[in-house]
């Protein structure tokens, strides 16, 4: 908004000329988005913790720590993530964008599914919330809305296309088969998020981390020059989601002052499921949805650790782990709470450099 209403008056006013770089703007949503998130988070806890009384309900069946040290904890928190995550897009991405919304309309599509998940926990005091059949139906029709539109405005010959990373020119071209694959990257990054979500600040910075990677990506895929000299494909538009992503930066800074153990609010579905809902769909319009799967590898290992777990015993009765998902398992085998969280942020970072490498290394 601000780019649209103050670069135009560049010659009458040479500082608004900033609003013309990314870089400038994508710093803009950062501080706005923290700013934002240390001005309503106070309230909104207070409020949620007020309304909820007893907090998010917690399983039964996971660590025996949890119903301690977690209990009366409210949820809902990424309703905080997401207003300043909205608020400093608007003000600082051009509107004019197509890209800029699509990703959020995923992104906030997936909060509200996530919100009805969480009221329903909340209300019902149970933790089961909204049917999974339910829940995964509205996902896959909105990723397929996206994936639609993407195709749509994707310039030929991207359009319906995959780019494999450290592979110069190759494009493996889908046809009509590129939207049921963009739901899956969706829907999969969105679900794999929400399964990580699981201790205080282990979801949020390794999100924090993949949009700092993808801020740089959209960055570079949007630059003509730039994607020339890395030889990534161009794809006109996209530099307006590294503002996205800034802001996804800030607000999952702003919302981890409150989420740093030991936890006043849990993001909840409304977070996990929007969070990992954006960084699909910003593979999806930046080309580099198997980037995601290398940079996302934490939220991968935590998905594929439970669908090991859930085949192994149906099929042999015994568990591989101790605990799905992954970071549960090192609880029981006694590692603190900050120790698996730690780790897990390291493990996320260097993920995050060798998914950086690919746009180099061709």
């Amino acid at each position: 908004m601000l780019y649209n209403l103050l670069y135009p008056l560049t010659d009458e006013f040479g500082i608004f000329n900033l609003f013309k770089y990314l870089t400038f703007r994508a710093g803009g949503a950062v501080l706005t988005a923290l700013i934002v998130s240390f001005v309503v988070g106070p309230n909104l806890i207070a409020w949620l913790r007020k309304w909820q009384k007893q907090g998010q309900p917690i399983r039964t069946d996971g660590p025996e720590s949890h119903l301690l040290t977690k209990k009366g904890t409210p949820t809902m928190g990424g309703i905080l993530i997401l207003i300043g995550l909205v608020i400093s897009t608007l003000l600082w991405a051009d509107l004019r964008d197509q890209y800029v919304w699509i990703v959020l309309l995923v992104t906030l599509s997936y909060g509200l599914i996530g919100f009805l998940d969480d009221f329903l926990k909340v209300s019902k005091k149970n933790p089961k919330g909204l049917p999974g059949k339910l829940k995964l139906a509205g996902q896959v029709g909105i990723a397929l809305i996206a994936g639609t539109w993407v195709y749509a405005i994707h310039p030929l010959p991207l359009a319906g296309a995959l780019a494999v990373p450290f592979l110069k020119h190759v494009l493996l071209q889908l046809g009509w088969f590129f939207l049921p694959f963009a739901a899956f990257v969706v829907v999969g990054a969105s679900n794999a998020v929400n399964l990580t979500d699981g201790l205080d600040g282990l979801a949020i910075v390794p999100v924090m981390i993949a949009a700092s990677v993808f801020a740089i990506i959209s960055y570079l895929v949007g630059h003509v020059k730039y994607a020339e000299y890395l030889q990534i494909h161009y794809v006109a538009g996209t530099g307006e989601l590294a503002v996205f992503c800034g802001a996804l930066v800030g607000a999952g800074l702003g919302f981890l002052w409150y989420n740093a153990p030991p936890a006043l609010v849990f993001m909840g579905d409304t977070g996990s499921l929007a969070l990992g809902g954006a960084l699909g769909a910003i593979s999806v319009v930046t080309k580099h949805e198997l980037v995601l799967a290398i940079v996302g590898g934490l939220f991968v290992l935590e998905t594929v650790s439970v669908i090991v777990q859930v085949a192994s015993f149906k099929l042999t009765g015994k568990r591989v782990f101790r605990m799905a998902p992954l970071h549960h398992h090192f609880e029981k085998k006694g590692w603190a709470e900050p120790t698996v969280v730690i780790r897990f942020w390291i493990i996320a970072t260097i993920l995050g450099l060798v998914g950086l490498s690919t746009l180099k290394l061709r």
